[in-house]
């Protein structure tokens, strides 16, 4: 019987943190090993204990947390990764992976990872549209991230227009893909 896929799920400071936990449970469902590391914005939004217990596994919060482990997490979680999937993924990480930028443990696991990476970001239209966001998408487009379209309706600041994170099918789908991908790779 095979491995199952583990899954790293990354959450970012966004209010769509919340649609990450009914990630997690989907992916359970899949019968996916999940691990969740999560930016200190993220926990501003959901706690480490609904990871914690969706995903039956401890979270990742800080790059200094005493684990009794010798090896970082950061590197244990990207060793570990068949695919990396930060969802909800803000402007300010997809900016930071863009450019290798690397000050937190879920910024550390992408760049420390060569697994396949899924990214669902999720922000406010005009930050989703602005040049720079979108030159910071087709950087890792083209390094060969799969980035999840960007849903149209009600945003968090009131405003109605492009930016809500995707449908979690369409993500858990992504994710899909990437397995199906990396296992033909191998």
């Amino acid at each position: 019987m095979s491995k199952a896929k583990h899954i790293v799920v990354g959450v970012t400071g966004s209010i769509a943190a919340y649609k990450a936990a009914e990630l997690v449970r989907g992916m359970k469902t899949k019968g996916w090993d999940v691990s969740v590391a999560m930016t200190q914005h993220a926990t501003r939004f959901v706690g480490e204990a609904t990871f914690r217990t969706l995903s039956q596994n401890p979270v990742a919060l800080d790059m200094f947390d005493p684990d009794g482990e010798w090896q970082p997490d950061h590197i244990s979680l990207a060793d570990r990764a068949d695919v990396l999937v930060i969802a909800p993924c803000t402007a300010n990480v997809i900016a930071k992976i863009a450019h290798g930028l690397a000050d937190d443990i879920l910024t550390c696991t992408a760049l420390a990872s060569t697994a396949p990476m899924v990214i669902a970001p999720a922000m406010n239209e005009t930050m989703w549209e602005s040049p720079v966001t979108q030159s910071n998408i087709a950087i890792l487009k083209q390094r060969g991230a799969m980035v999840v379209d960007v849903g149209t309706g009600d945003l968090a600041c009131g405003y109605k227009g492009k930016g809500r994170m995707a449908d979690i099918t369409k993500v858990i789908r992504a994710v899909g893909q990437a397995i199906d991908a990396g296992s033909k790779s191998h």
